[in-house]
């Protein structure tokens, strides 16, 4: 039975909530841009290529592989408010810098990087958070707690993406203050906004947060968080050693799950404006809508596991989660004849006056060359010629593009979910935070190999050879799920201190 006082439990969970609010508002800064990156980037400096795009996503995830082990370290030894509030600060400054991008006169994509990896190593707080939820849950508590986790981030994942759609009625242009050098435009304004939440939450932390422990049994007892005092409450049932393969074995698990989805959102604009023709505005509104869906998708799944956790138990729908991802990456890859259109063949349909044919076989990042004459506004769409793959690789349908989006829209969040509870489980009472720093960097590592990975091959082999290799990861770590199976179980009941 657990021991707590109707005053304690409001404390604990209306702190919990705030852990709730900041890992929403973590997604949000990553996903509010994730659309118009790449057309923000070919706007403001048109010598930046899709390889650079790949380069610009993963910077936000190698400054949170970064900041996550020391915001856990810091977070195990004082009080978890510091680092919420200076990683929050952090996030914050670096949105106001992505809304000033535009300003300097060269070299601008260098400075869209280091804002987008500052807002990264912000985003370290994620650590922080899961490890007070599962210090501050008991063992009946935690898959329910962390799935609401999962879910809030879910809910950041939909409207950022939302927020970005809404912002696209501003335009291109917007309108500009010049005694601030400022742009609002569909570009900034999202960042902006991100700012100002950010804000909010600093203030809630100040204002409700609180620190709270409990035991894997729910028996409350001292943080060391709470004033600096090493806690005399653990008694024996935080004696034992960690299972550390488990423990390895859940971060190599965790990294190609984050690996499959951060593949999956980065290529979703470049995918769609070289199969379906979409222009940038185009590609940004639609895509935005469609992992809104998505999104909402997953926060229904993270509802539904809770519930069907308690009858199959987390391992089994981890399992289930990584096979429906396979499925997912294998209906993605060109089954059919049809080819894209090719960029240059819409180009060269253009009437484009004083430019010769050989002008008009140009990469599409080189158009200012062609000096188009101020009434044309048309954008060439199409899989550009430059990449050799375009000329003889099947497009994608959209039936199978949308199918497929479905698809990893349930699997992830089930793999998310059970990765982090299960991990929280094998863990124990002990802190948590240099443990969840660790798999917040393996998960932050995947985030950067992840778009790396896929501008690199997607650009020069295509989609066949990118979503090929992607089925093949998944496969391995469906054999390593099977190898450690039995060892995925909570640190109570591997010393039968409690039953499964």
């Amino acid at each position: 039975d657990v021991v707590e006082t109707q005053e304690h439990y409001k404390s604990r969970w209306r702190s919990i909530w705030i852990m709730y609010l900041t890992m929403f508002l973590s997604s949000v800064g990553f996903s509010i841009v994730i659309m118009s990156v790449w057309p923000y980037l070919q706007k403001i400096d048109p010598t930046a290529d899709a390889s650079f795009l790949g380069w610009i996503i993963a910077s936000y995830s190698i400054g949170q592989m970064v900041a996550s082990p020391l915001f856990g370290l810091w977070s195990n030894y004082r009080p978890r408010r510091e680092p919420l509030v200076i990683s929050t600060a952090i996030s914050v400054a670096a949105n106001c810098l992505y809304a000033y991008v535009h300003v300097p006169h060269s070299h601008n994509k260098y400075y869209m990087l280091t804002a987008r990896a500052l807002v990264g190593f912000g985003a370290g707080n994620v650590a922080v958070v899961r490890s007070y939820i599962a210090g501050a849950t008991s063992l009946m508590e935690r898959t329910s707690a962390m799935a609401n986790t999962s879910a809030c981030q879910a809910v950041g994942f939909i409207l950022g993406p939302v927020f970005q759609t809404c912002f696209t009625l501003i335009g291109e242009e917007g309108v500009t203050w010049k005694f601030l050098c400022l742009q609002l435009n569909m570009y900034t304004t999202p960042v902006l906004f991100g700012a100002l939440l950010g804000v909010i939450n600093i203030i809630l932390i100040f204002v409700i947060f609180r620190e709270h422990q409990v035991d894997d049994m729910g028996r409350q007892y001292k943080s060391i968080n709470s004033d600096g005092e090493e806690s005399d409450a653990l008694d024996q049932n935080t004696e034992g050693s960690i299972d550390h393969v488990a423990v390895v074995a859940l971060n190599i698990l965790f990294f190609v799950i984050l690996f499959v989805f951060a593949v999956f959102e980065t290529i979703a604009t470049p995918l769609t404006m070289d199969m379906y023709s979409w222009t940038r505005k185009e590609a940004v509104f639609y895509n935005g809508i469609i992992l809104s869906v998505i999104g909402i998708e997953s926060v229904i799944v993270f509802m539904v596991v809770k519930t069907l956790s308690k009858k199959t138990g987390e391992r089994a729908i981890l399992h289930a989660g990584l096979l429906i991802v396979l499925v997912g990456f294998f209906i993605l890859l060109p089954w059919g004849k049809k080819l894209p259109n090719i960029q240059w063949q819409e180009i060269k349909n253009s009437s484009i006056p004083g430019t010769a044919p050989s002008e008009m076989l140009v990469p599409f990042w080189s158009l200012p060359a062609l000096q188009l004459p101020s009434n044309h506004t048309a954008e060439p769409v199409g899989c550009p010629v430059t990449q050799s793959w375009c000329l003889n690789t099947p497009m994608i349908y959209l039936a199978q593009y949308i199918s497929s989006d479905v698809l990893i829209g349930l699997g992830y969040p089930v793999c998310n979910v059970m990765s982090y509870t299960l991990y929280s489980k094998v863990l124990g009472p002990k802190p948590q935070g240099v443990y969840m720093g660790w798999l917040t960097a393996s998960g932050s590592g995947a985030r950067i190999l992840g778009p790396v990975f896929v501008s690199q091959i997607y650009t020069h082999l295509g989609p066949r050879w990118a979503f090929s290799l992607i089925c093949g990861v998944v496969v391995v770590s469906l054999l390593l799920l099977e190898i450690v199976y039995k060892r995925l179980i909570a640190f109570s009941v591997r010393y039968g201190r409690m039953q499964e």
